[in-house]
């Protein structure tokens, strides 16, 4: 099956589905904000679609460990997604605000199958001795996702409409299910089903044991805990982009491009990261881009444009190598029969932290731009202590 199924199918596949993913988040920002002319209610549209991954995640992860052709399952979870982002654009300006955030909130219960879900399939397309650097390729999809995304959801926004928009993310998510449909056929032994002399575990259990796994592995806590808080960080820088468009660079529509200034220096990044996978420890990569991230969200407080492009470089430097440190940690740390579980419990987590900054940052950005944009670095900085407020293997507090 590895024969038939190539890396750069799963990648290209990846690569596909998550720009759709990174467009269809801009996409309903500026839909919301179009319609309804509140920063603080369009920002609660992308906190609605991402905050309930935090209980999508646990479930679709458990089943994609448990099924026999995870790929198939995957792409089930896609489709669903994009009827779901079809079902929330139609539903704007039609229905009650409300309702709209409730359809939201039931499509983002799929969100982690774009990113976990699909990354904890790695293993089965390479050899342990090339998943150091599929990992670094893998974590490049996100940024080349995030680089063509917001400027896919800005450009057409701005020619046809944001409605437009979303329906182009939507349609670009659809042509990756063929890559996930043929994804390789699990060969190990399945959770869940029956072996000799061993037990039958119920869905309760798995969810219960990725909870452990995920919470008393230090290495994969800390990782967790620090990449969790950064994304609440990158919420509140989010929230503030149709403001900041507005504001400084002429329009909302070009805020949402300042994400693909931050996703071209995340790529490079990889790119450096892919030729010298090991040049860093993946734990020191994790509170160093968070760093790095709070000096970015500090500096756009300025409201210069130069500065505010120049802040959004940065803070790729600091978003890209963090993702793949924390791809790496996972793939070191996560049991073998419950790895999709533990991949799509940390998206969530992740999804969900990120949902709660643009909540929490909306209505701030409303008051004081600047204000906010403090917050978010604060945020990050506070990510970075967060990793070594838990303690690492061995009672260290410090990376390896």
């Amino acid at each position: 099956m590895k024969k038939r199924y190539s890396l750069p199918l799963h990648l290209t596949g990846a690569a596909v589905a998550r720009t759709g993913d990174e467009m269809s988040g801009p996409a309903l920002m500026l839909a919301g904000f179009a319609l309804t002319g509140s920063a603080a209610e369009a920002s609660l549209l992308l906190a609605g679609v991402t905050v309930s991954a935090v209980l999508g995640g646990p479930v679709l992860g458990s089943f994609l460990d448990r099924a026999r052709r995870p790929g198939r399952l995957l792409a089930v979870a896609l489709a669903l997604y994009t009827a779901g982002l079809t079902a929330v654009l139609m539903g704007l300006g039609r229905l009650p605000f409300g309702l709209t955030l409730a359809l939201a909130v039931l499509t983002g219960l799929l969100g982690p199958a774009l990113s976990g879900g699909w990354t904890a399939q790695l293993p089965a397309v390479v050899g342990a001795d090339r998943l150091a650097r599929a990992n670094a390729l893998d974590a490049m999809t996100f940024s080349a996702a995030g680089l063509a995304g917001p400027v896919l959801a800005g450009g057409v926004a701005e020619v046809l409409g944001a409605p437009t928009a979303v329906v182009v993310s939507t349609v670009l998510i659809a042509l990756a299910l063929p890559a996930a449909w043929t994804l390789p056929v699990r060969i190990d032994p399945v959770p869940g089903t029956p072996v000799p002399g061993g037990p039958v575990t119920s869905l309760t259990a798995d969810l219960a044991a990725g909870t452990r796994a995920v919470a008393g592995r230090p290495a994969l806590a800390r990782a967790t805990l620090t990449s969790v808080v950064s994304c609440a960080a990158q919420g509140m820088s989010t929230a503030c982009l149709p403001l900041l468009g507005e504001r400084v660079l002429g329009g909302p529509g070009h805020g949402a491009m300042l994400l693909s200034c931050t996703a071209a220096s995340a790529l490079a990044a990889h790119a450096v990261l892919a030729r010298f996978p090991r040049a860093v420890a993946p734990d020191t990569l994790l509170w160093a881009g968070a760093l790095v991230q709070a000096v970015a969200s500090a500096s756009a407080a300025s409201g210069h444009p130069f500065v505010l492009v120049a802040a959004a470089l940065v803070a790729g430097i600091g978003e890209g190598p963090q993702l793949t440190g924390l791809f790496a940690v996972r793939h070191r740390e996560a049991p073998e029969h419950l790895r999709s579980q533990v991949f799509t419990t940390g998206a969530s987590l992740k999804i969900t932290g990120f949902a709660l900054g643009a909540a929490v940052a909306g209505p701030v950005a409303s008051g004081s731009l600047p204000g906010a944009l403090l917050l978010a670095a604060g945020t990050a900085a506070l990510a970075a202590l967060a990793f070594f407020a838990v303690p690492a293997p061995g009672g260290r507090t410090v990376s390896e």
